[in-house]
């Protein structure tokens, strides 16, 4: 295996490795009834899902770009370090995720299952009826848990939004965020991205931080306690460049968390500024890459009426360790370019009339990913908003996304850039 060198120092510098994760049995487990406890929209065609996923990493290998796929990633994490297998075992399975009844069976079940098998039914789920080996009848005589449930309860949940990899861990620079994400329905999701990064061999290998949070002495990440009302996710976390960081305060981002960033990257001296937009909290702009995404090194696609709403800020370093100078800024495209050191941000509309702007930003026309300066992947189904970027100079590379955006996420919620140039 190539040595990795991660680090990602903008949002539109050549990218050359990305983390992606086919849709799979995850999806294929919601239904009319628990797709909304699993946070989309509508169920989804999984298959013509999977082949939308593919037309969209062999885009992107065109480009020479290195694609890893999380699944696998997790499974030779575990095939290399015991020690991930039996953590991952002991986070999924506990009292309170399971029920004390049931926590020694099913630990036993999961240690018995080769990496790549544990790997699927980690982020697939895991059905009281797929407990192979385990006798479920007389486990009924001793357990509350096995009692209540039937042949199709979850044992262990799916983790459907695992296809979108921005969220669960955010690189800036030269290290990586494990976010607390809001929705209790994901955080399995951080606890899978941090045995990756931790126990592959191409990420023992490299040298990298961790932003958030820092390892304990005995090297486990405290993810069962991360929230504690606090919250980040990837999709509001941008490294703009020249030693500054864009985070958007929306439905699932808090303050505090961005404190938590904002002073171990100052710490280390990777970073000297971070720009602050507070958003409306609503689940059509959940996260900052919904409403804005940058194009060019001095250009975005964006969704007005949200823009034009944000209060933001420039958080630096204070005069103590502890403490950060706050200040207000006219709006988020002047702090950006005030931050890159250019005259103006060029800005690319949502396209069409009111109504077709409006739909166009639900179906993710502003969640597109730079693959290098002026070259996006953007959903085919936003024909305004496509057109609006083609006219500026943008070069768009169209995939069809009917499927893959069910779950409200486009291109850059799919991605997750483990190495990316910087810009200039």
């Amino acid at each position: 295996m190539e040595p990795l060198v991660p680090g990602v120092c903008s949002e539109v510098g050549k990218l050359r490795t990305v983390l992606v994760h086919r849709p799979g049995a995850a999806l294929e487990r919601l239904t009319p009834a628990n797709r909304s406890d699993f946070l989309f929209d509508d169920v989804v065609w999984v298959e013509r899902a999977a082949a939308e996923h593919d037309a969209f990493v062999q885009l992107m290998r065109s480009r020479d770009i290195e694609v890893l796929y999380l699944h696998e990633l997790l499974a030779e994490a575990f095939e290399a370090s015991v020690e991930a297998r039996e953590e991952v075992i002991s986070s999924a399975v506990s009292s309170y995720t399971v029920g004390l009844s049931l926590v020694s069976e099913l630990r036993s079940f999961l240690r018995a299952l080769p990496s790549a098998v544990l790997a699927r039914t980690l982020t697939g789920g895991l059905l009281v009826s797929e407990m192979d080996g385990i006798d479920v009848e007389a486990l009924r005589r001793r357990s509350l848990g096995a009692v209540l449930a039937e042949p199709d309860s979850f044992v262990l949940p799916p983790l459907p939004n695992t296809v979108f990899t921005r969220d669960s861990s955010a690189w800036l620079y030269g290290g990586v965020v494990l976010p607390p994400l809001f929705w209790a329905a994901r955080r399995m999701e951080v606890v899978l991205v941090s045995l990756i990064y931790r126990f592959h061999p191409r990420f023992v290998a490299a040298d990298f931080d961790f932003w958030y949070p820092a390892a304990g002495d005995t090297g486990r990440f405290p993810v069962e306690d991360f929230s504690q009302g606090s919250s980040l996710e990837g999709g509001d976390v941008m490294p703009l460049g020249n030693r500054t960081v864009l985070i958007g305060l929306g439905e699932r981002s808090t303050g505090r968390m961005v404190e938590h960033v904002a002073s171990a990257l100052f710490s280390a001296g990777e970073a000297d500024r971070v720009i602050v937009c507070r958003m409306a909290q609503q689940r059509a702009y959940m996260h900052l890459d919904t409403v804005m995404t940058f194009v060019d090194y001095d250009a975005v696609t964006l969704f007005p009426p949200v823009i034009e709403d944000m209060q933001v800020f420039s958080v630096r370093p204070g005069d103590r360790a502890d403490s950060f100078e706050v200040t207000e800024e006219r709006g988020v495209l002047e702090a950006c370019a005030d931050a890159l050191g250019v005259p103006e941000i060029r800005t690319i509309e949502t396209g069409g009339d009111h109504f077709q702007a409006a739909r166009e930003q639900w179906d993710d026309a502003n969640n597109v990913v730079a693959l290098e300066p002026g070259v996006v992947i953007a959903y085919s189904k936003n024909v305004h908003t496509n057109a609006k970027l083609r006219a500026a100079g943008i070069e768009v590379l169209e995939i069809d996304g009917s499927e893959l955006g069910k779950g409200r996420g486009g291109g850059h919620c799919m991605t997750c850039p483990i190495v990316r140039d910087p810009v200039g």
